[in-house]
């Protein structure tokens, strides 16, 4: 067995939580691939295999364990060069963009690169091609929407990707030598009961997990009409081209997972919604190596001991957010939240759903908003220069020349925004640091952050940060979570956002 195998193999049979997710155990005498917290027995080292994704161990013809469910198992947060550009490919698959009908040249052109270029990248990253990486996507939620739904097999089918039963047939008779409904007789006790209205479905994480930070920031910087937030969850109004519904979210620790439950008419876009939450709620996050490759800063260990599992919240949304950000640059929470509202009632379509919480409206469309005349956005209450930032944005959204959702360039991102008018760097890095996901996003800028760092400038803030990468978006929300004063008590951990318009910095997003 070679070093590296004997690590894995160790940590393997210690159950170790950290490392769910990191990769998963192919084991040769039953041909099943297990998580590294299986509950099985522990097989012989020798009838081990690793690898370092669940497509990987598929590719080598093992199939998912039954018990652990590899489906659930957290994703790895993206990182700097090859890695990073092969996560963006993973999530843009995620999202659903090889089933609607674009082919992967559509997607290299995206990213700038040609075809052959991706997949020999993300051969080379993760272990498969880009085309291993769709089929076992739709086979994992197939699966898990046969264990955790009652769904008639034909609608489990649609719903993860497959056009039609029959290839959906064939496709677990040939991965797995069984047929789908196999799945579902041995898995009918670990249904979520659901309704003809709605299903239920569990997203893990890898544990600890700041449930309660992440709810308080998010219900600070809800859209009124379109989200709401309490102690107890996260509910929203949900928009994906011509498709429609709502959902909601609440935490289930001993399951380390959040549950989602949805309305059936999100079931055409069911990858996009659940990829989309996990980047809202973090999920793919690893604070165990954030958290010590942090602590190592004399600034930072204090604040890191005490807030373990923090995330960084990203959004729903890009363009909503990227809106929100907008309308919260050198005001306060309280005052970007009511011109929100205003926005949303104006601009966006009515809806109605069963929740409570005031869900009123859709989040108005990108072309929607780029019709729209100056004056009448200034009309809401918002100074004419933001709303000229706004309708810029969405004409460029609407335009596709500017992409602000996970798996989008960050650098070439952020340029974008900056080029636009009335959107400064800061506004830029808070977009890229939630819209685009990118964990090393770092608004040098921040009143708040220079403040905790002892008053320093924006270089010297710069300066300090560089031992945070590539991990500098979550030592930003360890600082803003700590109280500090300013003359006139204009910023406050709670508030968590001053916003930085133009290049004036802002008192409180």
């Amino acid at each position: 067995m070679a070093p590296t195998s004997k690590a894995l193999y160790r940590a393997y049979a210690a159950r170790d939580p950290r490392f769910d997710g990191v990769f998963f155990i192919g084991v040769t005498s039953t041909g099943i691939y297990c998580r590294p917290v299986c509950p099985a027995k522990t097989p012989k080292p020798g009838n081990c295999r690793f690898f370092p994704s669940a497509a990987a161990a598929e590719r080598a013809r093992f199939r998912p364990c039954l018990r652990c469910r590899p489906e659930l198992a957290p994703g790895l947060a993206p990182v700097d060069g090859p890695r990073r550009l092969a996560n963006r490919v993973a999530t843009r698959i995620g999202e659903g963009m090889l089933d609607d009908g674009a082919g992967l040249e559509a997607m290299a052109t995206e990213l700038g690169m040609s075809s052959r270029q991706v997949r020999r990248i993300v051969q080379r990253e993760l272990g498969v091609s880009p085309i291993d990486l769709v089929q076992t996507r739709r086979l994992l939620l197939a699966k898990q929407l046969l264990t955790e739904t009652a769904l008639p097999v034909i609608e489990v089918a649609y719903a993860s990707g497959f056009a039609s039963l029959r290839r959906f047939n064939d496709a677990f008779r040939k991965h797995y030598g069984m047929p789908p409904t196999r799945f579902r007789k041995v898995a009918v006790d670990e249904a979520v009961p659901s309704s003809m209205e709605t299903i239920t479905l569990q997203l893990s994480y890898r544990p600890p997990f700041d449930w309660t930070g992440v709810l308080a920031f998010l219900r600070t910087r809800a859209l009124a009409g379109v989200e709401s937030v309490d102690e107890t969850g996260y509910r929203r109004t949900v928009r994906l081209g011509g498709i429609q519904g709502w959902l909601q979210v609440g935490h289930a620790p001993q399951k380390r997972a959040v549950m989602v439950e949805l309305s059936h008419t999100l079931m055409p876009a069911l990858p996009a919604v659940l990829t989309r939450l996990r980047h809202l709620f973090d999920l793919n996050a690893r604070p165990d190596v954030i958290a010590a490759h942090l602590a190592r800063d004399g600034h930072l260990a204090a604040l890191v001991a005490r807030a373990p599992g923090l995330r960084v919240p990203g959004a729903f949304d890009g363009f909503e957010l990227a809106l929100r950000a907008i309308l919260g640059q050198q005001i306060t929470v309280k005052a970007a939240t009511t011109l929100a509202s205003r926005v949303m009632g104006a601009y966006g379509e009515p809806m109605k759903t069963p929740l409570p919480g005031g869900l009123t409206h859709f989040c108005p469309t990108a072309d929607r908003l780029a019709g729209a005349a100056i004056e009448e956005v200034a009309s809401l209450g918002i100074i004419q220069t933001r709303a000229r930032s706004m309708i810029a944005l969405a004409a460029e959204v609407a335009g596709g020349r500017l992409r602000v959702e996970a798996g989008a360039d960050p650098e070439g991102t952020i340029a974008r925004l900056v080029a636009l008018p009335g959107i400064g760097p800061w506004t830029a890095q808070y977009i890229a640091m939630r819209a685009l996901r990118w964990p090393d996003a770092f608004p040098k800028e921040d009143v708040a952050l220079r403040q905790r760092l002892g008053g320093v400038s924006p270089a010297e803030a710069e300066a300090l940060a560089e031992a945070w990468r590539p991990w500098r978006s979550y030592a930003l929300l360890h600082l803003w979570r700590q109280p500090v004063g300013t003359a006139g008590g204009k910023v406050s951990a709670a508030a968590g956002a001053s916003r930085r318009g133009a290049n004036r910095p802002a008192a409180r997003g």
